[in-house]
C-alpha cells in the first residue's frame, strides 16, 4: 500500500480540483433553491369520553376516566391526516394556487392540496404527542397552514363523535311528540268529574312523568352536542420560523466537502495501484 503522505503530495491538485468541482455543482443547486421555513404544531388527544353524555352528568364517574386520550384515539387522528380531504379544505380556505403559482384552473385545487401534503408531516412524537409539520416558503404563512391542518382535524372528529348523539337526539325529540299525543289523547279520553285515583287518570300521571324524562334528556344531549368538546388539546400553536430549515445549505456544502475528499483519495489510491501494476 503506498504511503499516505507521498500520495497525497502527488495528487492533492487532482484531489483538489475534484472537490471545487463537487463544491460548486451543489452549491450552485442548493441556492439556487428557495429557502423553506418550518412551522410545527404540538397536540394531545383528547379522551373519547368527553362526548358521551354520561361523562358530563354523572358525578359518580367523571374521576375514573383521564381528560387525555389514548393511542387509540391518536390513531384515528393519524388515519384521516392521510386523507385528501384535510389538504384540499386548508388548500381552499387560502387559496394556496395563486401562492403556488398554479395558473391552470382545473388543478388548481387538486395540486394545491398535492404540494400542502408533501410539504407536511403529520406524526406521532417519541412522547406520544401529535406532531404536524408544515414547510413553506412563506416563513409567515407556514405556521397558519400548520394550525389550520390541526383545526381541520379536530373539526372532523367532532362532527364524527357528535354524530352518534345527533341520532339520539332526534329520537327524544320524535318519542317525545309521540308520548305528547298519547298524553292529550289520554287527557281527552278522561272525564271531568274522574276521581284522581282511577286508572286513566294515574296512566296519564305515568305518561306525564315519562314526558319530563324526555325532557330531561333531550336537554342533556342537547347541552353534549354545544359544547362540543375539542378533540384535539394543543399544547403548542405552530409559530413563525426566523431562519429557514431546509435546504441546510451549509451542512451539506460540508458534507460535499467531506465525500468528495474521500472520492478523491479512493480514485487516485486506485489510480496510483493502477500505474504501479502497470510498470
Amino acid at each position: 500500500m503506498p504511503d499516505i503522505f507521498n500520495l497525497l503530495a502527488r495528487w492533492w491538485k487532482q484531489m483538489i480540483l475534484v472537490i471545487i468541482v463537487a463544491v460548486a455543482i451543489v452549491a450552485a443547486i442548493v441556492f439556487s433553491e428557495k429557502p423553506l421555513y418550518l412551522s410545527i404544531t404540538t397536540a394531545l388527544p383528547a379522551s373519547g369520553i368527553l362526548t358521551d353524555k354520561g361523562k358530563i352528568f354523572n358525578n359518580n364517574i367523571e374521576g375514573l376516566y383521564s381528560s387525555l386520550g389514548n393511542p387509540d384515539d391518536l390513531d384515528k387522528i393519524l388515519g384521516t391526516a392521510q386523507l385528501d380531504t384535510v389538504y384540499l379544505a386548508v388548500a381552499i380556505a387560502y387559496n394556496l394556487w395563486d401562492h403556488y403559482k398554479i395558473e391552470e384552473k382545473e388543478e388548481q385545487v387538486r395540486r394545491s392540496a398535492a404540494i400542502l401534503k408533501s410539504n407536511s408531516k403529520v406524526f406521532r412524537s417519541e412522547y406520544g404527542e401529535l406532531k404536524i409539520k408544515v414547510w413553506d416558503t412563506d416563513k409567515n404563512l407556514a405556521p397558519q397552514l400548520a394550525n389550520a391542518i390541526r383545526e381541520k382535524l379536530n373539526s372532523i372528529h367532532q362532527s364524527v363523535a357528535a354524530i352518534s348523539n345527533e341520532k339520539v337526539l332526534e329520537s327524544l325529540k320524535a318519542g317525545k311528540q309521540i308520548l305528547a299525543k298519547r298524553i292529550d289523547s289520554a287527557r281527552s279520553s278522561e272525564s271531568p268529574r274522574q276521581i284522581p285515583e282511577t286508572s286513566a287518570s294515574a296512566n296519564t300521571s305515568i305518561l306525564l312523568g315519562q314526558l319530563q324524562q324526555y325532557e330531561e334528556l333531550i336537554g342533556e344531549y342537547q347541552l353534549t352536542l354545544d359544547t362540543k368538546p375539542p378533540v384535539l388539546v394543543v399544547v403548542e400553536k405552530a409559530r413563525v420560523s426566523e431562519n429557514p430549515d431546509k435546504p441546510q445549505r451549509v451542512k451539506l456544502l460540508i458534507a460535499t466537502v467531506v465525500i468528495s475528499f474521500l472520492f478523491s483519495f479512493l480514485l487516485a489510491l486506485f489510480l496510483e495501484r493502477r500505474k504501479r501494476r502497470a510498470l
